[in-house]
């Protein structure tokens, strides 16, 4: 008889997974069941971008999805979809050409994230550096790597805070330390909603260190025409661009993210990646995205989503107890504070009033928002996803209905 089995799990496995606190994302508090007004993930509600005349079939008749190919492992390459990736994003103003060469595509822009930490830092040695408020993920793919995370704060401070990013602190910070090996920038941010003003990012690229900047265009298409900077990658040697099909393009549940670089840096990606990261059906899917059908729709849509993030703030605005709008407008979602009383009366941004709304607005009204006041500089805030229509009315109703029967 064998003696005392001595597994033990925690002493197994690597410690800074054992510790790894996980992402929280927004289905681990309220679920998808039909029932609820979901308005906290940044997903697109009024659906993919998929002209409506696609259907599914064995057979390739215009816009129809082939199944006869799915014994057959997919394109590990998918030159087709990066082409027209390249196509979508190639500025009229630049000299040169985004090209296939120039992309990675992966299973949502988790995979770039991930894959970039492991290109780029050894564990345990190397770092990289976030500037918060900002995505979750970048720091649990750096703890799973086992890399350490360096935080320079957007600019959050004071009544005019621009929430935009501080160059000058971001060199003083990868000057002074030769691990750090990356600096992850979101633009528009996620929660702030904020486009990172060019100048600030070409301040960066343009200090000499040995790292990579990788700037994250996840709601890029909300920020109005042509904003992408996807085709500076060709100018810099150290810029990577990410983006994904899951915000404007409506097609969060097939997660596909794609990452623009200098073909050095894609070519590392590349050959990170598993064999067959994207599978057959969510490239057939992609493709007819960015086809010039579903662009149309895309756009048709954004143009809706537009229309009602302005209306939600010019609504908003005149609730007694809402307070300002922190970042910008640049995304399909808002960041606005919740006040412990009137603004007439000096009410201020308060976390507890906060929880309060987000909790009742949940449980008691069925809309799902995302609250985000543990965030830095985001003291009092919710972050509301801009839905349709009819979701703007009852998100309205429902808020109104929250503050008068909270003290």
């Amino acid at each position: 008889m064998m003696g005392e089995f001595v597994f033990n799990l925690e002493a197994c496995a690597r410690p800074n997974i054992v510790a790894l606190q996980p992402y929280r994302c927004a289905r681990d508090d309220y679920k998808d069941d039909g029932s609820n007004t979901l308005l906290d993930a940044n997903e697109n509600s009024y659906g993919p971008s998929l002209s409506t005349d696609i259907s599914v079939d064995h057979e390739n008749n215009g816009d129809t999805l082939r199944l006869a190919g799915l014994n057959r492992y997919p394109d590990p390459h998918q030159i087709e979809l990066k082409q027209l990736l390249c196509d979508l994003r190639q500025s009229a103003g630049s000299q040169a050409t985004l090209k296939p060469e120039n992309l990675f595509v992966g299973v949502g822009s988790d995979e770039a994230i991930d894959g970039l930490i492991r290109c780029f830092c050894i564990p345990g040695v190397d770092k990289i550096l976030v500037c918060p408020p900002t995505y979750g993920m970048y720091t649990v793919a750096a703890q799973v790597n086992d890399v350490e995370v360096v935080k320079v704060p957007l600019e959050v401070e004071g009544e005019s805070a621009s929430f935009d990013i501080q160059p000058a602190k971001i060199q003083q910070m990868i000057g002074g330390d030769p691990r750090i090996k990356l600096v992850y920038v979101c633009s528009p941010g996620n929660p702030t909603g904020k486009l990172v003003d060019p100048a600030r990012l070409k301040a960066l690229l343009e200090y000499s260190w040995n790292g990579v900047v990788i700037l994250d265009e996840a709601y890029i298409d909300f920020a109005g025409h042509d904003k992408s900077l996807a085709h500076w990658v060709n100018d810099y040697p150290n810029l990577v661009v990410m983006q994904t099909l899951s915000k404007a393009f409506g097609m969060a549940g097939i997660r596909l993210g794609f990452a623009f670089a200098p073909s050095g840096i894609a070519r590392l990606l590349n050959n990170l990646k598993a064999p067959y990261n994207v599978s057959s059906l969510t490239s057939a899917l992609a493709i007819q995205a960015v086809s010039k059908a579903g662009l149309a729709v895309m756009r048709s849509h954004r143009e809706l989503i537009v229309s009602q993030r302005e209306r939600l703030v010019q609504e908003l605005s005149k609730i007694p107890r809402v307070g300002r709008f922190l970042g910008g407008y640049d995304a399909n979602f808002l960041l606005v504070e919740m006040l412990d009383g009137p603004k007439s009366l000096g009410g201020q941004p308060d976390n507890r009033t906060a929880k309060v709304v987000y909790s009742q607005l949940a449980e008691a009204k069925g809309i799902v928002v995302r609250y985000r006041g543990n965030e830095l500089g985001c003291t009092g805030c919710l972050r509301i996803t801009v839905g349709t229509e009819h979701e703007t009315t009852k998100l309205l109703q429902k808020l109104e209905e929250v503050f008068q029967e909270t003290p």
